[in-house]
């Protein structure tokens, strides 16, 4: 199994999961589209919805929810997230195999500029606040860098296995 997934059984109705982690933002990185984000700039959104708040989409899109994150939260890098990706859906289980394959490791993020402004002597954007609604599995990140890393062995308790 490639880094950054490993197998468990979701804690809701019983349903075979993927687990699954990585970066979805990193600080001070510009991305394809000239945003940077600064520490901090999901502290109050996160605050107020949480990890259960933020859905978990395939390519951005609404009509295609494919799991759910678990963890969700800044650290020195950036936003971290850790979830499972529910495998008793057919999207799900192709986003499995695709991820496993080593074919899929990309990560976005789907929000609303709150506080930013024009960096001074460049084009780019500096995000202070944002409004987080979702973070995607994607083909092609606009941050080159947000990508599924290694998860860490789980318990056998957490996974079920003996």
């Amino acid at each position: 199994m490639k880094a950054g997934v490993k197998r468990l059984a979701a804690a809701s109705a019983g349903e075979p999961a993927l687990r699954i982690a990585g970066y979805a933002s990193l600080f001070n990185l510009s991305d394809g589209g000239g945003d940077v984000v600064a520490k901090g700039a999901f502290r109050t959104a996160l605050g107020r919805r949480g990890a259960s708040g933020v859905r978990m989409l395939w390519q951005h899109d609404p009509s295609r929810p494919i799991g759910i994150w678990d963890r969700i939260e800044e650290d020195q890098l950036g936003l971290y997230v850790a979830g499972r990706l529910l495998t008793g859906l057919e999207l799900g289980r192709e986003a499995a195999l695709l991820i496993t394959a080593g074919a899929l490791d990309g990560l976005s993020i789907g929000f609303r500029a709150i506080k930013a402004q024009k960096m001074a002597g460049s084009a780019l954007r500096r995000l202070a606040e944002i409004d987080l609604w979702e973070v995607s599995l994607v083909t092609f990140p606009l941050l080159d860098a947000a990508r599924l890393k290694p998860v860490p062995s789980l318990s056998s308790s957490a996974t079920g296995d003996a």
